[in-house]
């Protein structure tokens, strides 16, 4: 078998973070539902210390989604862990998150603490936690611009105080695709005691290398990835779970990986997200967007519609899509797709009628950026086409 992928949902934690979304309890219970009917491994549910508001939608998460490990986010603070293994006492199964910053750069400006007060808060946090759950997860925050030397030093001690699952995050979205492949590898060189732990990988968006980021941590050894739908996170985003799911379905081969998620909920846990977030997906998106299989030019009409794979990877069924394949008729339209177009509404006639309607229809589209289908039966007719009696949208079958 392939090495499993364990997937990481932090949409209702690190999603949350987005200016502007503020998820209610409902909100968390429904999202986490979806999330765990498709088979993710872990749903991060919040961030407990907070607020009281937080640490009840989180206890709310854990007392009633099953099947899939339920994790609470902690600074190594006493309050903090104690605040997430309250919340999570009624998870089935439950995991504590801690994270502690580790780059220079955090240590001097933001924590203002030496590398040994760092070790040691991250020692004795970590034991702290294993008194709620064995299931204990470390991130070096900032740990792409970290000094590799101090690193794996704080990494040897979290595994020693029992951490189960390290993760490396790229924080600020930082690194490129060969520095996350050159991290990962140096680390597990320095730190063979990964080997009996999960490393994983989380990644920022603000360079828009956060797909491409996780792929390269995966090939490297990673054997988690923490995600969120649509990409919405802190600043730029997080690391898009549906990008990163279907990269790994695609090239499950290539990879010698897989994952357990049913991808066919993504499209409309997409689109729950998107209504709960009301942070719109644009067009454009990869795998969700709603251009996603819609096709505008004549040459790739004419290429889709003789073999899907000519211009589609992925078969819209495999994501839930309920359209599928869309020809969009416009100004760079072709024969092939105006008359695929025709024939679906249910119009047929001689050639020279076909050629007269696709003159017309030339005309129109020059004038607008799409032709609707209103606008498309009204030019048939005008060129003497004929609707099918046995059309469902002839009048004589309505």
């Amino acid at each position: 078998m392939p090495d499993k992928v364990i997937i990481f949902d932090t949409t209702l934690r690190d999603g949350e973070q987005s200016a502007g979304v503020s998820f209610s309890k409902q909100d968390k219970l429904d999202i986490a539902a979806a999330l765990a009917a498709m088979g993710v491994d872990v749903i991060e549910a919040g961030f407990p210390a907070a607020s009281a508001g937080e640490a009840d939608a989180v206890s709310a998460v854990a007392r009633e989604i099953r099947g899939s490990t339920i994790c609470a986010l902690s600074r190594c603070v006493a309050g903090d862990v104690d605040a997430a293994g309250d919340a999570l006492r009624r998870a089935e199964r439950r995991r504590i998150h801690l994270f502690l910053g580790t780059s220079d750069v955090h240590l001097a400006n933001q924590l203002r603490a030496d590398r040994a007060t760092v070790l040691s808060r991250a020692e004795s946090m970590i034991a702290r936690a294993r008194g709620y759950t064995d299931d204990i997860e470390f991130s070096p925050m900032d740990a792409t611009r970290a000094d590799p030397v101090f690193l794996a030093d704080i990494v040897r001690i979290a595994l020693a105080a029992g951490a189960t699952t390290i993760n490396i995050p790229d924080t600020v979205g930082y690194a490129l695709p060969a520095q996350i492949d050159a991290c990962f590898r140096d680390l597990r060189a320095r730190v063979p005691e990964l080997e009996r732990a999960t490393l994983s990988f989380h990644g920022q968006d603000d360079l828009g290398m956060s797909t491409a980021n996780a792929i390269a941590a995966i090939a490297a050894g990673a054997r988690q990835v923490e995600l969120a739908v649509n990409g919405i996170g802190e600043r730029a985003g997080n690391t898009s779970f549906e990008e990163v799911v279907m990269a790994l379905k695609v090239h499950a081969a290539t990879l010698g990986v897989r994952t357990d998620v049913d991808t066919r909920g993504l499209y409309a846990l997409s689109k729950l997200v998107e209504e709960r977030s009301g942070i719109p997906v644009a067009a454009n998106k990869a795998i969700v967007g709603g251009n996603a299989f819609r096709h505008a030019s004549g040459i790739h009409q004419d290429g889709v519609l003789k073999h899907r794979q000519n211009y589609e990877i992925i078969d819209p069924a495999w994501i839930g899509h309920p359209k599928g394949t869309e020809i969009v008729l416009g100004k760079l339209s072709g024969r092939a797709g105006f008359a695929a177009r025709v024939r679906e509404r249910g119009w047929g006639g001689s050639n020279d009628a076909l050629e007269q309607a696709f003159r017309r229809f030339q005309a129109l589209a020059d004038t607008r950026r799409e032709v609707h289908d209103a606008d498309l039966d009204a030019i048939c007719g005008a060129a003497g086409l004929e609707r099918s009696a046995a059309s469902p949208l002839s009048p004589s079958a309505r």
